[in-house]
């Protein structure tokens, strides 16, 4: 569907609606992408686990082959917008660790969704459509409690994610390794392909320097592991992660941090008699928990801390 939006109009929209540039856009494969932009004015203060939001007009192009919209005549000059973690690059230009300094931009990890069946993906595809240079919004407030506030200088943090719920886990190991972070710092993350892991240059690189950090990935489509595919779960059940990491999973000095597909998180739900059921099937929360963790509720800090991406 085409609007009859003019070139003018379009600019005058952009202008009126838009406060930050592209300033780097890279692809690590055609449908995923690390974008960094730098907002207009000042990025307030946040914490490392933290979340804002990014917006592009209706008018903008959308990247070829997504599934077809109908919008209202008043959608054209509104704008469309979805919240998302901030990530970041961990390593500066130069290959030490990103100074403060020089963070004068956000980051975010971006899918492309090219379908859905509610409702056409409306964001995505114009995101992708973008090059350095452009222009978009981003929400001037950051805000969530998805952050590292009750970890203690030796505990062992374990973070574990499916594909960008990565994401805000870059960005808190840039927060620890800065503090000196004494205690095991582990990411897992679970993908479809390795194509699909892209930061995995720079985890390489800071594990190779840093002692006390694992990255762990794990791909569920690559032809050679098919037969024997491996989920976070699975990692956790088994006790293989506690090999990895050669250390056990202490619910008394270990945090776990869970980001993504809900399925992996396995949320609890409160019923009304006050207790709570687990998912099916089985998902992260229900293992440790089984183990004696304690997932985060409001009012209730726990030692399980998780995000869920849709």
């Amino acid at each position: 569907m085409q609007h009859n939006l003019t070139e003018e109009e379009m600019s005058r929209l952009r202008e009126q609606e838009y406060n930050a540039t592209v300033v780097r856009f890279d692809h690590a494969n055609p449908e995923l992408a690390i974008l960094r932009v730098r907002p207009d004015l000042a990025i307030p203060p946040h914490r490392a686990g933290q979340y804002t939001s990014l917006g592009v007009g209706y008018w903008e192009p959308r990247v070829p082959q997504c599934q077809e919209e109908e919008l209202a005549p008043d959608q054209w000059t509104k704008l469309v917008k979805r919240a998302y973690s901030i990530s970041c690059p961990v390593l500066g230009d130069d290959g030490e660790l990103l100074r403060i300094k020089d963070e004068d931009f956000l980051e975010f990890y971006v899918v492309l969704v090219r379908g859905a069946e509610k409702r056409p993906p409306a964001l995505t595809p114009r995101l992708f459509s973008l090059k350095q240079g452009g222009r978009l919004f981003v929400a001037e407030k950051i805000t969530g409690n998805y952050t590292l506030e009750h970890v203690r200088p030796d505990d062992t943090v374990i973070f574990m994610a499916t594909g960008t719920g990565e994401a805000p886990h870059n960005k808190m190991l840039l927060e620890l390794l800065r503090a000196g972070h004494r205690g095991m710092i582990a990411s897992v993350v679970c993908v479809r392909y390795q194509s699909d892991l892209g930061y995995l240059a720079t985890h390489q690189q800071v594990a190779a320097r840093v002692p006390n950090y694992r990255y762990i990935t794990l791909t569920t489509r690559e032809k050679h592991n098919l037969a024997n595919k491996l989920y976070i779960q699975d990692l956790v059940r088994t006790g293989e992660l506690e090999k990895r990491i050669s250390r056990p999973l202490d619910p008394a000095t270990t945090h776990v941090f869970l980001c993504g597909n809900p399925a992996m998180i396995g949320v609890p739900h409160k019923g009304s008699d006050g207790n709570y059921t687990y998912p099916k099937p089985t998902g992260v929360v229900e293992l440790l928990e089984a183990r004696g963790f304690r997932c985060d509720h409001p009012r209730e800090p726990g030692n399980i801390h998780f995000e869920k991406y849709w």
